[in-house]
């Protein structure tokens, strides 16, 4: 069924008032606005900033609710535990904090505070005043910028820093070639320039130089040849992060040049990707460290915990002139959402050398993203932005979302005013995604976990299993059955009609939703189902790879179930059936063919080939038995 727009609706015939002669000139406005371009919006970090400019631009975000609790769980204030003494004397000091339900059994009744307690109640009020366990990102400047533009990324760091994430910069300039006459002298000035900007804006720098050390870990080429990564041509030792410790103690942001010390002590220009990747690895493995040495010698329970920095890297952010990675499916506009452990080589290989003129730097920043995302945890993520959208970093880290999702439908994206070449990338390490069509290759243990741990429901597993024997599409599966699209054929009872391709389940494990799965999982199912034969479907995971024919996909969900909103974004359509709602895409290669043959001619609500469709489709799914006990 196509939806009707407003240039398919009946004609309306106005009388004619010559007295109100302004509502025909505001309906022919309103239709002129439908046919021209939008105009360019104002940007919003080029308005000087206001009062109130850093909660708009927490407003802006919009977060869902799981935003909400993800960002709270990332930022909100933690005491570290104390682990029990095997001393009956120390058995009356142990404490457990009440969040904890890891693990339940080793938690000890508190019978009442202790006078230390009751007479030291700063530690209770700081928690309240300032409930923020701060965490760090990595921040990648590509200058130069001039003076508006670097103010308005500064304020975008202060922002950042007022919501727990502080940022660690790496100043590089583009523009200056190494071995250039003078460019030690210019990098030392950008970089004291960037610290400038950034105490303008009310924070405080810290400007560091030769925080890295020349040359890759020893034994490097080998470990890292095991994981298919180059080894970073710089690296750190934790006695090497004092001076960045020390910053971010004292409430600085510690804005760093491109220098390393090489086996002569001397300071020399190396890479910023190389520094950016030697203190990912270096403050992963000090934190590391840190909580082993934390384990062995607990910390004073009393003591203020509201300043602690978490030092593992929860952001890698490249602020430049370009942007994101520009996509082949979007006609060179960026990608939205990249997952690099099925999506990094083959945006290597589709990459226009045509677009390295505008974005130079594109394929070696995202190369860095990896290299980064490889050291980090995995919930972290990187963000490839422009300068002039600055705003997009908190919206980042609140939802840690694209600005747009990447699994909506193409035409919903291809119209969407929020797609500009400035739009964000947002890059994750993501999970590999494959396509199984035989049977026997599903693993039925992995599969049945995933379902049952995802619907929190006991699964039927006899007779789910033999239907899937019988009539069995494809399965795709998002990591080791993190998440997994179980699509089959459904025969109708009428010979004269074909079979539907019927979306049977769809679930991902609950650690993994947020983290970009979701999004990943359901652009797969689009390349092998209702966007298949696009070329924007050829993507590496086991399938067709974009040959062929797509098929309507027909799902149905329960009419209280709460993910109906999301289906209702991405499908095509959507019919009320009792306690049960019925969503179908279709195949968009026919939609779109149909579309620009009856462009004259006008659309209709139910065309020749939709006629009885919806009918069969209703027969078919209510027929098909629970999965469930």
């Amino acid at each position: 069924m196509i939806p009707r727009g407003p240039f398919h609706l009946p004609p309306v015939l106005f009388p004619p008032t010559p007295r109100r002669p302004y509502i025909l000139k505001a309906c022919y406005a309103t239709i002129r606005s439908l046919r021209e371009l939008p105009k360019k919006a104002v940007d919003v970090d080029e308005i000087d900033p206001s009062d109130n400019d850093f909660i708009l631009s927490i407003l802006r975000a919009n977060p869902s609710l799981r935003d909400t609790r993800m960002y709270l769980d990332s930022f909100r204030h933690r005491q570290p535990e104390r682990r029990p003494s095997l001393s009956l004397q120390d058995l009356h000091d142990v404490t457990t904090p009440s969040s904890s339900t890891d693990h339940p059994q080793d938690k000890l009744p508190r019978t009442g505070a202790t006078e230390q307690e009751q007479a030291n109640p700063n530690t209770v009020i700081s928690s309240i005043l300032n409930p923020i366990y701060r965490r760090t990102a990595l921040v990648k400047l590509q200058c130069p910028f001039s003076d508006k533009q670097l103010d308005s990324i500064a304020r975008g760091m202060v922002y950042l820093e007022k919501l727990g994430l502080v940022s660690v910069i790496v100043v590089e300039h583009d523009k200056l070639a190494r071995g250039d006459e003078g460019e030690r002298a210019t990098i030392m000035e950008e970089t004291m320039r960037v610290a400038g900007v950034l105490e303008a804006q009310g924070a405080k720098a810290r400007v560091l130089h030769n925080v890295v050390r020349l040359g890759p870990m020893p034994n490097d080429h080998q470990n890292m040849a095991l994981h298919g990564l180059s080894p970073p041509e710089a690296h750190v030792f934790p006695i090497d992060l004092v001076p960045i410790r020390s910053s971010l103690r004292a409430g600085e942001i510690p804005v760093l040049s491109p220098f390393a010390l090489d086996s002569f002590c001397r300071s020399v220009r190396i890479d910023a990707n190389d520094v950016l990747a030697a203190l990912a690895r270096g403050m992963v493995e000090a934190d590391e460290l840190d909580d082993g040495a934390q384990g062995r010698q607990p910390r004073d329970p009393h003591a203020d915990y509201s300043e602690d920095i978490n030092l593992v890297p929860l952001r890698l952010m490249i602020i430049n002139r370009e942007g994101g990675v520009p996509s082949y499916a979007r006609a060179g506009y960026p990608h939205l959402l990249v997952n690099l452990s099925s999506e990094f080589n083959f945006i290597q290989d589709t990459f226009d050398p045509a677009w390295s003129k505008e974005r130079p730097s594109a394929l070696s920043n995202l190369t860095l993203a990896q290299t980064c995302l490889s050291y980090m945890p995995p919930t972290s993520s990187a963000i490839m932005v422009s300068h002039r959208s600055p705003s997009s970093l908190i919206a980042n880290l609140i939802t840690n979302k694209p600005a747009v999702s990447s699994s909506l439908p193409h035409a919903l994206l291809q119209g969407n005013r929020k797609l500009t070449p400035d739009t964000p990338t947002l890059i994750r390490r993501g999970q590999p995604i494959q396509v199984v069509r035989d049977f026997a290759s599903v693993n039925q243990t992995k599969l049945s976990h995933l379902l049952e741990t995802s619907f929190r429901r006991k699964l039927d597993s006899g007779p789910f299993y033999e239907r899937l024997k019988k009539c069995l599409d494809f399965v795709i599966v998002a990591g080791d059955y993190v998440g997994a699209a179980v699509v089959t054929n459904e025969p109708s009872s009428d010979p004269a009609f074909p079979p539907i391709s019927y979306l049977d389940k769809f679930a991902v494990l609950p650690s993994h939703q947020g983290d970009g799965t979701v999004d990943f999982l359901w652009v797969g199912l689009h390349d092998e189902s209702y966007g298949l034969g696009h070329p924007f479907s050829v993507n590496p995971n086991g399938g067709k790879e974009g040959k062929g024919e797509g098929q309507d996909l027909v799902w149905r969900s329960r009419s209280d179930n709460p993910i109906n909103k999301w289906y209702f974004e991405r499908s095509s359509g959507h019919m009320r059936m009792g306690s049960w709602v019925l969503f179908w895409c279709d195949a968009e290669k026919r939609l779109k063919l149909e579309e620009s043959q009856r462009t004259d001619a006008g659309l209709s609500y139910i065309e020749n080939w939709e006629a009885g469709r919806l009918l069969q489709w209703a027969d078919i799914v209510t027929k098909i038995p629970s999965a469930w006990k």
